[in-house]
């Protein structure tokens, strides 16, 4: 096993292309949005690169410079903050509302906790996972009952505001990394079941989350109404075709789709781009989600493991999501495009995740 090598130089690779290629997108859609609003065509990409990119690159290189070893005893006090952080967005004066969603804070400067609550509570989960031997993680006293409980309390904090993506994704990731340490199978089916009942449940109480299932279910009903998103996203996918109708030619990003530099993002990548571009990206994020396994698998110890695999779980969970909900396989969630929907909160957030994966493949046998 070699020790404190050199990052990945594929994951590193796969990486900068995603991000580079993320920018370049987000340069062309939000572009008729910024002149809209700011009367700058160049206003969304100027403040992801400076209050994303930049960051980002910052906690990157931070990450994957530290021995990811001196994470597990912040494990704790890493998702006391997440819940810390979770409720803060309830507190007037400083949760802040948009769309009828709290899901900001502001604390001087503006940001979104449920990204940050990612990386904390991966910390969290990984840490508690190493220090459990598999014969531990198999019991329900000392293994799921423990395991439940911090989870059930991120996941309310998180439906109460309401933010079922954050929710999805963060559940998926610490059930697959607990998937992972040994834990019975029969035990996924159940809380698969559960989960699914409670999402089930959620659409019952609440009539917005009612309306995106029926949309989701019957998108031609209400094209006007709440369907329109989903009927835009189409439009743009749709016209896209096979080869698209090139960079910068989206006609959907004019005031008709909703959401450009954010979640629907991808829809103006296959409209400009066309089937094929938008394969090979997806093959090109499938390439860097895999890199994170692969690393994975070598790591030097569970801690390691753990980190590596909820990271690509994390990757992997939030851009199928992203990218079945623009082409109507799943509801809309609201969750955006990995390394290319606008957003610094995100951005940060996920680079920090690859940070931790590039700390630990400097210490792994691949």
């Amino acid at each position: 096993m070699r020790i404190n090598q050199p990052i990945d130089k594929r994951f590193l690779l796969l990486l900068t292309g995603v991000v580079l290629f993320g920018l370049v997108m987000l340069l062309s859609a939000a572009g008729p949005l910024g002149v809209q609003k700011f009367d700058d065509s160049w206003y969304f990409f100027k403040h992801q690169l400076v209050n994303g990119i930049v960051p980002g690159l910052f906690v990157f290189f931070i990450m994957a410079k530290l021995d990811y070893r001196k994470l597990r005893p912040l494990a704790l006090p890493a998702v006391i903050l997440s819940i810390i952080l979770l409720i803060l967005v309830y507190v007037p004066g400083v949760g802040m509302r948009f769309g009828g969603a709290g899901r900001w804070i502001d604390l001087g400067i503006a940001f979104q906790p449920s990204e940050f609550v990612k990386v904390g509570f991966l910390i969290y989960v990984a840490a508690w996972l190493a220090s459990k031997h598999e014969s531990k993680a198999k019991t329900l006293e000392e293994g799921l009952l423990p395991f439940l409980t911090v989870l059930g309390l991120v996941v309310a904090l998180l439906i109460f505001q309401p933010n079922t993506g954050s929710m999805a994704v963060i559940s998926g990731m610490a059930l697959l990394m607990y998937f992972v340490a040994g834990a019975p199978v029969i035990w996924f089916v159940v809380l698969g079941f559960s989960f699914l009942s409670l999402v089930a449940l959620l659409i019952k109480l609440t009539p917005y989350r009612a309306a995106r299932f029926m949309t989701f279910l019957h998108p031609e009903l209400d094209p006007q109404g709440i369907g329109y998103h989903i009927n835009q996203a189409f439009l743009a996918i749709g016209s896209g075709g096979l080869f698209g109708l090139g960079y910068g030619h989206s006609r959907q990003k004019y005031q008709y789709l909703p959401e450009v530099a954010g979640d629907s993002i991808f829809a103006v990548m296959a409209e400009e781009l066309g089937f094929f571009l938008c394969a090979a990206f997806i093959v090109a994020l499938a390439f860097l989600i895999h890199r994170c396994f692969v690393i994975a698998a070598g790591a030097k110890d569970e801690f390691g493991r753990f980190l590596a695999t909820g990271v690509g779980a994390w990757f992997a969970i939030q851009a199928i999501l992203n990218i079945s909900s623009m082409i109507g396989l799943m509801p809309m969630t609201g969750v955006t495009l990995p390394f290319v929907s606008y957003g610094s909160s995100a951005f940060v957030a996920l680079a920090m995740g690859a940070g931790i994966v590039a700390s630990v493949s400097k210490q792994s046998s691949v």
